[in-house]
Formats: C-alpha cells, sequence, structure tokens
C-alpha cells in the first residue's frame, strides 16, 4: 500500500480545515437560536475537539505507516478514510445547502424561512451522514444476488440451462480475516448450484499476505462442471513499493499458486474447452487489460489460438472496457464477464433506473449489455476497495442462466 505523501496529508488537512471551519460558521449561527449558553459552548467544543483530533490523527497515522506491518496500516488506513469521508461529505452538504438558503434568502424574507433554514440545513447534513454510516455498517456485506437468464442462438443444446455463478473483486485483505463474513457467501452460491464459478479477478488488494486463512473458506466453493479465475489489476502487486523486483515477483506467484489450494483453474491468456453430449463449449480468459494507467497485460489473440474452431465461447476478463476494445464486433465470442468497476459502491439502483459517478468513467459498468449477439455482464463486486462503505450497491452475487 503507498503511503500519502506529505503534500497530500497537508492538502487533506487544510480541506478538514476548511470545511469544518465553514460548518463551524453556520453551527454557531444555527445554535444562537438556543437559549442555552452551556449547551452552544458544549456544541462548539465537541465539534473543534472532533476536527482537531481527525487532522492529529491523520499526521500521527502519516508518520507511523512506514513501521506498521502492513495488517494494521492497511486495518487503520481504511478505517480513518471511512471516518473522514462519514463526516466529511455531510459537512460539505450542509455548507453548500445552508449557504445557498441563506444567500437567497433575499427572496423569502419573512419570519418563518428564518426559522426554517437551520432546520433544512442539519436535515441536510444529517441525512447523509446516516446513509453513509448505515452504508458502513448495514449494507457492506449484505450480499444480494442477480439472477440473469440470456437467450443465445448459438449455445449448444447440450447446454441448455447451463447455471453459472459470477464473482469478482474480492479483496481479501479489505474483510480483515472476517472468515466468517465470506462464509456466508460461500453458502449462498453453494445454494445456487452452479455447473461453473467464475472469478474475474482482483483476489486481493495488493499483498499475498492477505490470502492467510482463507483457503479453508474459498476451497468450499462448489461448481459441478469447474471453476475458473482470471487475474484483476490489483492481483500484481503494482499499487505497492517493492525493495525489489524479486519479492514483487515472489508475491505475484504466491497469489497465483493460491487458486491451485482452492481447486480453480487460473486461465493466464489461455483457454480451456468443456465437452458435454458431443458438444463443446470453450472458457476463454484473459490476464488484465485496461485502458490507461491501468496495464494491458492481456493478450487474446493468444487465449483464442487453442480453441478457433469452438463456436461458441464465454470469455472471463477483468475490465469491462476491454469489451469494447477488443472483444465486440471483433470475435465471436458470445458472453463476457467482467469486475472491476465496483459500481463505485456508490449509485443508485431503483428497478430499471441505475446510476453511479462511475458510469461517466466506464461506459458499461454493472449490469447486463448487448452488442447484436455478443452479451457482456459487469458485476458489482462481492468485496470492497479504499471506503469501506456500499452506498445503494449491495455486494452482488450473480448466477446467469443460459439458454438457446
Amino acid at each position: 500500500m503507498r503511503s500519502y505523501s506529505f503534500f497530500t496529508i497537508i492538502l487533506l488537512c487544510l480541506a478538514i480545515l476548511l470545511v469544518d471551519t465553514l460548518s463551524f460558521y453556520w453551527l454557531q449561527s444555527i445554535t444562537s437560536l438556543l437559549q442555552s449558553v452551556f449547551l452552544q459552548n458544549l456544541i462548539n467544543i465537541v465539534f473543534w475537539i472532533f476536527t482537531l483530533g481527525l487532522i492529529t490523527s491523520i499526521i500521527l497515522l502519516r508518520s507511523r505507516l512506514e513501521t506498521l506491518h502492513p495488517y494494521r496500516k492497511q486495518l487503520l488506513v481504511t478505517s480513518f478514510y471511512g471516518l473522514t469521508i462519514s463526516s466529511f461529505i455531510p459537512k460539505i452538504i450542509f455548507v453548500i445547502v445552508i449557504s445557498i438558503l441563506y444567500f437567497t434568502n433575499f427572496v423569502f424574507s419573512d419570519e418563518e424561512s428564518l426559522i426554517a433554514i437551520p432546520i433544512i440545513g442539519l436535515f441536510s447534513g444529517f441525512l447523509p451522514f446516516f446513509v453513509i454510516l448505515h452504508s458502513i455498517f448495514r449494507t457492506l456485506y449484505r450480499f444480494k444476488i442477480h439472477r440473469i437468464k440470456i437467450n443465445i442462438k448459438d449455445l449448444p443444446s447440450s447446454f441448455e440451462g447451463l447455471r453459472i455463478v459470477h464473482i469478482s473483486d474480492l479483496h481479501l485483505g479489505s474483510f480483515n480475516s472476517r472468515y466468517h463474513i465470506l462464509d456466508r457467501a460461500v453458502k449462498i452460491i453453494n445454494q445456487l448450484e452452479p455447473d461453473f464459478i467464475f472469478f474475474t479477478g482482483d483476489l486481493v488488494n495488493n499483498h499475498a499476505w492477505e490470502l492467510k486463512g482463507w483457503q479453508t473458506v474459498l476451497k468450499k466453493l462448489n461448481a459441478k462442471m469447474g471453476k475458473y479465475a482470471v487475474l484483476g489489476n490489483h492481483d500484481y502487486g503494482d499499487y505497492s513499493d517493492w525493495k525489489s523486483e524479486e519479492r514483487k515477483r515472489a508475491n505475484f506467484e504466491t497469489i497465483k499458486y493460491f487458486y491451485k489450494k482452492i481447486n480453480f483453474k487460473l486461465l493466464l491468456n489461455e483457454a480451456v474447452s468443456i465437452e458435454k453430449d458431443g458438444q463443446k463449449i470453450a472458457i476463454v480468459g484473459v490476464e488484465n487489460w485496461g485502458n490507461p494507467p491501468f496495464k494491458q497485460y492481456g493478450d487474446l489473440k493468444m487465449a483464442l489460438k487453442s480453441i478457433a474452431e469452438i463456436p461458441f465461447k464465454i470469455l472471463l476478463s477483468h475490465d469491462p472496457s476491454h469489451w469494447n476494445e477488443e472483444v465486440t464486433d471483433k470475435t465471436t465470442i458470445a458472453l463476457t464477464l467482467s469486475g472491476h468497476t465496483h459500481g463505485m459502491q456508490a449509485g443508485i439502483n431503483i428497478k430499471s433506473k441505475n446510476w453511479s459517478p462511475i458510469q461517466y468513467k466506464y461506459k458499461q459498468w454493472a449490469g447486463l449489455y448487448k452488442n447484436l449477439n455478443q452479451y457482456l455482464y459487469v458485476t458489482r463486486g462481492l468485496g470492497w476497495m479504499g471506503f469501506p462503505g456500499r452506498l445503494g450497491m449491495r455486494p452482488e452475487i450473480t448466477l446467469i442462466e443460459l439458454y438457446k
């Protein structure tokens, strides 16, 4: 995990101080309506203790990061990140809303509006605060099953009704060795009785030590016809500083070997053919392929060489941007499965209405997409990275059934 630079820490502290100063100014205006001077002073003291405490903690955390064990380092960083987000964003919303209300008050200059402004302002701050807390403590591990049925005309009849469980982006280090949480997801997956389990990358955040203890949990995953996986951008160790290239390589080899321990076939720019009642389909897997700044380790042409004669192909590729760049209209791959985006772990999913800020970066970011006779499914991911919460984007287990 890269440690934050001194300049970044200073900018973060200044941003917190600026937003909190503005929040304090408007909070004083609101608390002036209170009759109790003691209560006003108490609110002010608590407010500044929290602000200065948060800034001090960030500075101390930065100074001690390099001396901490990677496990403790990751736990502290994600905890403070969650604390900062849950405090910072509501205050920004509070400052923006109440500033607009006060500066436009000349339009509503009656006494009732002066009373309504602080109430609306406080509500605008407290509501997102509790929503973020809910996303951290309630929905982060509320696994949701998405059931998808796809009709594909070229599907061999022997594979009619094929059941695929698609999972991605476990980021095992983020679970902080809480094996019982992911064990619940494993039980859900096994109850779906899949023919295949496909995992589309980001097993870890960066390091092989994150895998400790997870073999017992993930080995329980059952699939009738096989379990296959590919690598994601976080699995290469590219986001860490390594003392030597040998250590980075050893970390990478340990991550790859872990798939053998849990009985998954890791596809590294290669493919396998699956035969049933004399008919075949191909499972193709590429290493991570993404648009810059993400690296392109994947080689789709190499992966397709050995199964060129098999008409029906399923591709596992971590980054959904790969679909537009190299799959659609350039290959005969019927179905591509991807992850990577997490749905940004924040957005809106109401029936057919889906929105997330991540859609401005990725054209295909969550759900099922179609281009002529080619399909792409992008899962919202099972784990989390960075922000320890999921706001409107519950962790996903996908059941895909294929029919002619």
